[in-house]
């Protein structure tokens, strides 16, 4: 078994299914100078970029916090549990096998890649008009949660290179779906138009993006409505913090 397949199985049983690997020059040469591997780690070759679609990491997650007293109650258990499993689980046997890894991770305070950038490169997910990325089978309901920095090479795209649904979408309902009109096409997210009506605490944003769940992409695979209000309540804090400083 090569290095890539013993990642994807390690990563699948905590429900992070969603994995692919691209060359770090690739990525490096569209990424913008500041979110550019190269700058993190010189010597990388490729990214293995680590997500999860549908609500399989959600459910580890849960399970695993059930025997983890007081988990849920940290300030982030979610992002800690991804740490956890990725520093754990997947990360050691790289480098127990011989190889250079750092783990680049969308929260906290450390280096940054764009991670949206990287899954659409990597053939994990495509555009889309309501602000999140979109798979061909989980719709909007995937999360990118870690991007490995390896100093060898491997090149293992995702199905879903140059997918982008929303130009030949002859529904679009997440449209008329938001109740702050903040989707449109071709424009796509209006970013302060959704985050006025949501920090002014609207209630019918408050446990859903209800342009996300009329996606006609993946619903069978949308988040468990307990996800769905965790995700949201983050979102909002994010979003609160932001508007204040722009006010």
């Amino acid at each position: 078994m090569d290095l890539f397949d013993d990642i994807t199985k390690n990563a699948q049983r905590f429900g992070l299914n969603l994995i692919a690997a691209l060359p770090a020059e690739r990525y490096d040469l569209a990424a913008a100078p500041a979110y550019r591997a190269g700058a993190i780690y010189p010597e990388c070759r490729s990214i293995v970029v680590i997500g999860n679609g549908g609500g399989d990491f959600w459910r580890a997650f849960k399970a695993y916090a059930a025997v983890n007293p007081g988990w849920f109650e940290r300030e982030n258990p979610l992002d800690d549990f991804t740490r956890e499993v990725v520093e754990k689980k997947i990360v050691m046997p790289i480098r127990t096998a011989g190889v250079r890894c750092i783990a680049i991770y969308p929260f906290g305070h450390g280096p940054a890649l764009n991670f949206m950038q990287l899954a659409m490169l990597a053939g994990l997910a495509g555009p889309s008009i309501i602000g999140v990325v979109v798979h061909p089978v989980f719709g909007p309901w995937i999360a990118f949660r870690a991007a490995l920095l390896l100093g060898c090479e491997i090149d293992h795209p995702g199905g879903a290179v140059g997918f982008d649904p929303c130009p030949t979408c002859s529904i679009r309902s997440c449209i008329n779906a938001c109740p702050a009109a903040a989707v449109s096409f071709p424009s796509g997210w209006d970013i302060p138009k959704c985050m006025a009506h949501r920090v002014e605490a609207h209630p019918n944003c408050a446990d859903r993006c209800d342009a996300r769940v009329a996606c006609v992409l993946g619903p069978d695979e949308r988040y468990p409505d307990d996800e769905l209000v965790y995700h949201q309540m983050c979102a909002l804090r994010l979003m609160r913090q932001h508007y204040r400083k722009i006010k």
